[in-house]
């Protein structure tokens, strides 16, 4: 299937690992310009290093996202550098933990407000472009009760919700906007990782309920929010795409 993505500029905004960095070189790999930010410029530099070689242009910096001026300088910058923003992705988060002030503060701040400032900023550049489409990062701890009550469920929930309602928003404007929620996804030095070496039963636990018998891995969520994201879906907006191996029971709908 030809995804229509040559040539197009996409904006992901925290991409210096993970999921993140996966999909910034699944969109070079076809043939994409990329612009990515993440908090350190080692990180970007590695990042930016590592998506090169598929003969679309790259750029990154180092941006702290909670710093809503400079993270919307930022994306117009990238927007100038790029020649436009056809595909918008902001995967920012502070990641689960126990409820306290601080994660509720630093999961609104990175998790929400940073989904709702980079579409605010980027929206100018991707109602210009013919195929203008946006891919919020969710989780299925948003969509079934998991880990226990914790702010980042919660900020995750609220971005599906607010995705789907950008959805209908920008629908006339020729701007999509959907929504990949990933299950347990395992990464070297990721959360899972931490869990697995530190919390080893809660780990066990979790791959023992995997209908599949393993974790998933960042490519194969990336493989998703590109497909999401791309000209070859042009009828879906306001999907909430579960990428999770079965690990969710809920009847998808």
């Amino acid at each position: 299937m030809d995804l229509q993505l040559k040539d197009k500029n996409v904006i992901i905004a925290g991409a210096s690992r993970g999921i993140g960095l996966a999909s910034a070189k699944a969109f070079a790999a076809e043939g994409c310009n990329v612009a990515i930010c993440a908090r350190g410029q080692e990180g970007v530099d590695a990042a930016v290093s590592e998506i090169s070689g598929h003969g679309g242009k790259v750029v990154g910096e180092a941006v702290d996202m909670t710093d809503a001026v400079a993270y919307r300088v930022w994306i117009d910058k990238a927007a100038g550098e790029l020649g436009g923003c056809d595909i918008f992705i902001p995967m920012a988060s502070a990641g689960g933990g126990p409820a306290s002030e601080e994660t509720w503060k630093a999961t609104f701040d990175l998790d929400l407000m940073c989904v709702y400032r980079g579409i605010e900023a980027a929206s100018p550049h991707l109602e210009k472009s013919d195929a203008g489409a946006i891919v919020a990062v969710s989780t299925t701890a948003a969509v079934e009760d998991f880990a226990g009550p914790q702010a980042y469920n919660a900020m995750k929930a609220a971005v599906i919700n607010y995705a789907s309602a950008m959805a209908q928003a920008f629908a006339p404007k020729g701007v999509r906007v959907n929504v990949v929620s990933p299950g347990p996804i395992y990464v070297e030095g990721g959360a899972w990782n931490w869990v697995k070496d530190n919390i080893p039963d809660f780990y066990n636990g979790t791959l023992a309920a995997m209908p599949m018998g393993r974790f998933g891995n960042a490519e194969e969520v990336a493989n998703a929010i590109v497909f999401a994201a791309s000209p070859a879906v042009p009828f879906m907006t306001g999907a909430n795409i579960v990428v999770d191996g079965g690990f969710t029971k809920r009847v998808q709908f």
